[in-house]
């Protein structure tokens, strides 16, 4: 059976699982679709919230960029996971008191205005939207490669597919296909990894590879890998090279972005009670340990499969005695079929500079090293593997293994459903938002169950056309864009949460003056290093480490923002009215231990 037919086979059998599920369980009133009638138990609603959270970022992405950085970028396994226990323990079990059904809704209520409500939807959007363009971008990289189709096509593909399920299930058709999801994806990413790490290291598991020994040079696994790739002139695989100031507020944007993540927060609305929300946190984080344990090993199993692939000569340990792939060999090698796919797609491309018929693969900016002596002595022109997308290291390597082709398929089953869990996910916030917050909530109070039901319908469908649109020109790779996600959470949405529950202090004007400062701000320099509305050309500084503000990247600014919000939000609040007395009361009835949906504002 062709690789093609066991990608269709394995694809097409979960798609229609997938809807199978949305029908089955297809909602049939508002509390329905936006909180499955508040019916799912903790252990479900826990590795719903996990495949939810783990996108194309995680699945796809991540062991991506840990592959091409190493060390630097473990930042998003420490930012990722230690927010989504900020989110557990300061913010799921008292918005699921609250008991409400959406973000907005609580903060509206909370600061006791409309515009509050409104601002807080502009919010939503404006983050929910952007990550859900790293999803899209997720889609259109695994369908590309595995149905070999172009990206734009995969995008419209994954949209119809969405459509389907979102539209007609809802929170309770979702919920429910996010737990399928979770175990098509948690299979995809470990069993691949198992038979690399038995491999390269012996380990049945890839946790202990990583630490454990390369069989073939009996070195340590990680000291094997920094001697290749520093010896190729790149930097060291397991040191710290980058800004340490701009690590530390990346990885709190990405804590305090987690945790500030309306789709993630509304699966806590899902539970029968408020202890069910600290449970499914619970849960939740054993079901994401699964994935997030592993990927430091992917990352660097990628790294390491991708330059001994480029280096023949790397696994004996003589580097330059086979020095590079000849283009007859990745023309006709069963062995580089690999190559000769990814390239079609355009994220996999080579160039032979020199005209010697190899393709070196090196860092062509190294000022020493053995690299030097070699590019001197060989007359080389440049590192001649030209293009690797960080996206594809994850969905790549099964292959570059030479692992079996039934391997392959569940890993483009796995990519797509950590994808489309996501979208889903972020799909139903935005509808949510638009139908519940904005419709029912100021524009038509008065709009019946069954009118907001479709208005929900309606605007999630819309939701899935605009995301497709952005996501076939996205500023970056999928984690990338993520990212920026949760750099604009961070400074608009976790801050006015905080405040929310835990400063009777903090009234109306503060904590809409404060959203304001902190979005706009974080915006702004987004825009003035990435580009407006991501449009290429458009950015005003380059975005580069020397141009950067006190050398603070882009995706590292959701802190500041952060910071700006409190700052602005506790100040205006301090020359402003105290918040009425019902308010304060409802600010403290929400963390005192009484039954879920007790704290309801007057």
């Amino acid at each position: 059976m062709s690789q093609f037919t066991l990608n269709l086979l394995f694809i097409g059998a979960s798609f229609a699982l997938y809807i199978g599920i949305a029908i089955y369980c297809r909602a049939k009133s508002t509390a329905e679709f936006y909180a499955a009638n508040r019916g799912v138990s903790p252990v479900m609603n826990g590795m719903a919230t996990a495949a939810d959270w783990m996108s194309a970022a995680s699945f796809i992405s991540m062991a991506g960029l840990i592959a091409f950085t190493g060390y630097d970028n473990s930042t998003y396994l420490m930012g990722w996971t230690g927010g989504y226990v900020l989110l557990a323990l300061l913010l799921a079990p008292y918005l699921r008191k609250f008991g409400k059904f959406t973000v907005p809704e609580f903060i509206g209520d909370r600061f006791y205005s409309p515009t509050a409500r409104i601002i807080g939807v502009i919010c939503l959007l404006i983050v929910s939207i952007t990550y859900v363009i790293g999803q899209m971008t997720g889609v259109g990289v695994t369908f590309s490669r595995y149905l070999e189709v172009s990206n734009s096509t995969g995008l419209w593909i994954g949209a119809a597919l969405v459509f389907c399920y979102a539209v007609l299930g809802g929170m309770k058709g979702i919920t429910y296909t996010q737990v399928a999801q979770y175990v098509v994806l948690i299979i995809a990413y470990t069993i691949p990894a198992i038979f690399i790490s038995l491999q390269l290291t012996g380990n049945f598991l890839p946790q202990l590879g990583l630490f454990g020994t390369h069989e073939a040079s009996g070195m340590a696994f990680l000291s094997k890998l920094d001697m290749l790739v520093t010896d190729l002139g790149f930097r060291e695989y397991t040191a710290h090279h980058n800004s340490t100031l701009d690590m530390v507020l990346f990885t709190m944007a990405l804590m305090i972005g987690t945790a500030g993540l309306p789709h993630v927060i509304i699966r806590f609305f899902t539970v029968p009670k408020v202890s069910d929300a600290r449970k499914s946190a619970g849960w939740a984080l054993v079901f994401i340990a699964l994935l997030y344990t592993v990927a430091p090993a992917v990352g660097s199993m990628a790294r390491f499969n991708l330059t001994a692939t480029m280096w023949p000569g790397a696994l004996t340990g003589d580097t330059y005695s086979q020095p590079a792939v000849s283009l007859d060999a990745i023309e006709t090698s069963p062995d580089l079929a690999w190559m000769r796919t990814w390239q079609a797609t355009g994220l996999l491309n080579w160039e032979d500079k020199n005209g010697d018929g190899l393709i070196q693969y090196y860092n062509d900016a190294a000022t020493a090293g053995p690299v030097v002596d070699m590019a001197a002595s060989q007359a080389l022109a440049g590192n001649e593997l030209t293009t690797v997308n960080n996206d594809i290291m994850v969905l790549a390597n099964p292959e570059i293994a030479n692992l079996p082709g039934w391997v392959i398929a569940i890993v483009a089953a796995g990519g797509l459903a950590a994808a489309l869990s996501t979208a889903a996910g972020l799909l139903l916030a935005i509808s949510g938002a638009v139908s519940h917050d904005l419709i029912k909530g100021t524009l038509m109070p008065n709009i019946s169950e069954k009118g907001e039901l479709n208005a929900a319908r309606i605007s999630m469908a819309a939701s899935i056309l605009v995301a497709t649109i952005l996501g076939l020109n996205p500023p970056g790779f999928a984690a990338q864009t993520v990212a920026l996600a949760f750099g604009l959470a961070a400074s608009s949405i976790f801050p006015v949460l905080m405040m929310g529950i835990f400063s009777k202090r903090v009234g109306k004007e503060g904590a809409i003056a404060g959203m304001i400062a902190g979005m706009l701000t974080t915006i702004l320099y987004i825009f003035a290093y990435k580009g407006f509305f991501f449009v290429a050309g458009t950015n005003i500084l380059p975005d580069t480490p020397d141009a950067w503000l006190f050398g603070i990247s882009p995706a590292s600014f959701g802190t500041i923002g952060a910071m700006i919000n409190f700052a602005v939000a506790f100040g205006v609040s301090a020359i402003s009215q105290r918040p009425p007395a019902h308010v304060q009361e409802l600010v403290e009835s929400i963390r005192v231990p009484r039954g879920a949906g007790d704290a309801v504002a007057h």
